[in-house]
């Protein structure tokens, strides 16, 4: 089945389901016959990788099979798994198709499944999934189960019920961490005692059950609501069902439940949403469509604000939110930024709120959204507090809502920052922190502008005791310093611009303003903010701000553009690179990441953080690996090379290209 292909991959991608399936197929084996070797939350990456690079592939319609050690027998009814929506964006998009009156969500748990087959109110078999029709014959081993009943009875009479009851086999973690602390967690320790031969240890397992199927065409009950009430009478323990009323509501009591699920006796790793009608062609298909498990993820938490502390960055003040230690993706994680006045009232953030935290994808957590509806102890909230004043020129705070920040030009602070920014995008290495700051203090350096007036003998006694400078040595530290400020007197016009540290443009905002068109210092200062609204990526607060700052600082920029001392590449960009664009990956052999991203830049090219769909190339030594943006450039089809084959690209040798393992087939200009 691992070698089931796809003719419609590229001979990477046809690699990589290949191996995806393999994979996939053995996880299930090892999951179904003993102990997982890897987490839910890994087992899901493979699925979902595999889904976005072949969407039909047999393996994603199968499920695991079980062992030769017991009887087989088929199931009365069908156990498929579950379509699954691993974030509030995935769950909103099924729920668009699937729009309910009611939505009815009960607790995903993580277990082993199990179908209990009754005649006439009497157990007769029990029946491990298995490969969705025909599982193992364990009944032995269930009669010692709590929460299994050998005879269906209600309010004292026997239950004439023939067919089957689907549940979970869990283990508590209160036996857990008494008797199988060895074990790496619950459901691996369920899943291997219920399938011993001998039994033993089967009694310290706990079935609850969630689902019921008569064989007939009668049922006991005449909606999902009703189903679980029906359980319940007969002696079963049932998972909590909550009726919503809209996927908002869904959304916000998965919230609730992932703030209590460390406080519950069992493992659950999402949640099940149904309909309230019964449909039954739908629950005999291998996949279900009209039911959906929301589940949880390694990349999301929900943790309680405990403060709000603002971060000076140059002129503006972000909020940065402290909250509880929460683990996310296998780091532990205390603080998000809040971007901005506007996002704390958005979110309706107090100190004291719970809140969802996400770190989905990248490297930086993100307060998503707050829980509602908790019962908070009177005073438990409290308001956030902004600052009012510059904490360096006492100036009042400007807050427009998108940002709040120092409106003084002349702050010490903000030309500071200003000039720090410069030399890390110009990429002036020597010029460090404390030789700037102490340039800044004697007011030596005040402006971008003073960086060229520096000579060797303004920065000697930053070098130099006085005995040495009078005794006529030389300072070799001046010298580099100043070789370094040569080196690099040629920019591109993005670079020129992103370096005066204008609020709204960033290096990714300054290459699309210089796409769309404004390819020259002039055009840009005098560009409208409608203009600049027109561009792809700004929206009209953005470039108001932009054009602002592009005003304030105008004097300078063209100033320094005039003498000479800054070289700047206006019109199209040119060189090998020109009109491409590339995200760097993991650790490159030889040369910085910064290195690559200014080889990028001086060749015309362009440098982004993340993969997007307009990304021409992600370049990686590790081409093969599960990571996120390897994934992520799978699915949207862009190119994957290595670090030899980005140099190629560099010198403009690799006309024509077509790599010999599939990685990338294009055509270059050199």
């Amino acid at each position: 089945m691992a070698d089931e292909l796809d003719f419609g991959a590229s001979e990477s991608n046809q690699r990589r389901i290949q191996e995806l399936a393999g994979l996939i197929q053995k996880y299930q084996a090892s999951y179904y016959n003993g102990e997982a070797e890897i987490s839910d939350a890994e087992f899901d990456a493979l699925w979902d990788e595999l889904k976005s690079l072949s969407p039909s592939h047999p393996v994603l319609q199968k499920i695991g099979q079980d062992s030769g050690n017991f009887a087989k027998l088929r199931h009365v009814m069908p156990m498929g798994s579950q379509e699954k929506a691993a974030d509030p964006e995935q769950f909103l998009a099924w729920a668009t198709k699937h729009q309910y009156a009611e939505y009815l969500v009960e607790y995903k748990l993580d277990g082993a499944s199990l179908e209990l087959q009754y005649q006439h109110g009497e157990l007769v078999h029990a029946v491990t999934r298995g490969d969705g029709t025909i599982g193992d014959d364990i009944t032995v081993n269930a009669r010692k189960m709590q929460g299994v009943q050998p005879l269906l009875m209600r309010d004292g009479s026997r239950v004439d019920f023939t067919g089957g009851i689907r549940g979970e086999v869990i283990m508590t973690h209160t036996v857990h961490r008494t008797l199988y602390a060895d074990k790496a967690n619950c459901r691996n320790a369920a899943n291997g005692l219920m399938k011993r031969k001998d039994g033993t240890g089967s009694e310290h397992l706990t079935l609850i059950v969630y689902d019921a199927l008569a064989s007939g065409t009668e049922q006991p009950f005449a909606d999902e609501e009703e189903k679980v009430f029906w359980l319940r009478s007969c002696g079963f323990r049932t998972v909590p069902l909550e009726i919503c009323r809209s996927p908002e509501k869904v959304i916000a009591y998965r919230s609730q439940v992932m703030e209590i699920r460390k406080n519950l006796e069992y493992d659950i790793d999402g949640l099940v949403i149904k309909e309230r009608a019964i449909n039954r062609e739908d629950a005999s298909r291998a996949r279900p469509d009209r039911q959906i498990a929301f589940k949880f993820s390694l990349e999301e938490a929900v943790s309680v604000v405990r403060a709000v502390e603002w971060s000076e960055s140059g002129v503006t003040y972000t909020p940065v939110a402290v909250f509880d230690p929460v683990e996310l993706a296998g780091t532990t994680v205390q603080r998000a930024s809040l971007a901005n006045p506007d996002t704390i009232r958005a979110l309706g953030l107090s100190i004291g709120s719970h809140v969802v935290v996400v770190k989905r994808g990248e490297i930086i957590p993100k307060i998503e959204s707050v829980v509602p509806e908790q019962d908070e102890a009177p005073g438990a909230l409290q308001p956030v507090q902004y600052p009012h004043v510059c904490s360096t020129c006492g100036s009042t705070l400007v807050d427009e809502g998108s940002r709040l920040y120092c409106p003084n030009r002349d702050c010490r602070k903000r030309i500071l920052h200003q000039i720090f920014k410069w030399i890390s995008v110009i990429d002036i290495r020597d010029l460090g922190e404390s030789l700037v700051t102490a340039l800044f203090n004697d007011g030596k350096l005040r402006s971008i502008s003073d960086i060229y007036r520096l000579d060797e003998e303004m920065l000697t006694p930053y070098f130099l005791t006085t005995e040495s400078i009078a005794s006529a040595k030389k300072s070799l530290g001046a010298e580099k310093v100043i070789r370094s400020i040569r080196s690099h007197g040629s920019v591109s016009l993005a670079a020129y611009v992103e370096g005066f540290d204008i609020e709204g443009i960033g290096e990714t905002s300054a290459e699309k303003l210089v796409s769309a068109g404004f390819n020259t210092l002039e055009k840009l200062l005098n560009a409208t903010a409608d203009e600049l609204a027109a561009v792809y990526g700004f929206a009209d607060i953005m470039a108001r701000t932009a054009v602002e700052g592009l005003k304030e600082n105008a004097q300078e920029m063209r100033a320094l553009k005039d003498s000479g001392a800054v070289t700047v590449s206006e019109g199209g960009a040119s060189g090998s690179l020109a009109g491409l664009s590339f995200c760097f990956t993991g650790e490159l052999v030889s040369m910085k990441r910064a290195d690559a991203q200014n080889l990028v830049k001086q060749q015309g090219g362009a440098v982004k953080s993340s993969v997007t769909k307009d990304l021409s190339y992600l370049v990686t030594n590790d081409t093969s690996s599960g990571s996120s943006k390897n994934v992520k450039a799978a699915s949207l089809g862009i190119p994957v090379i290595t670090e030899e084959q980005f140099l190629e690209l560099v010198k403009g040798t690799s006309k024509n290209l077509d790599i010999e393992d599939g990685l990338f087939r294009g055509s270059l200009k050199s």
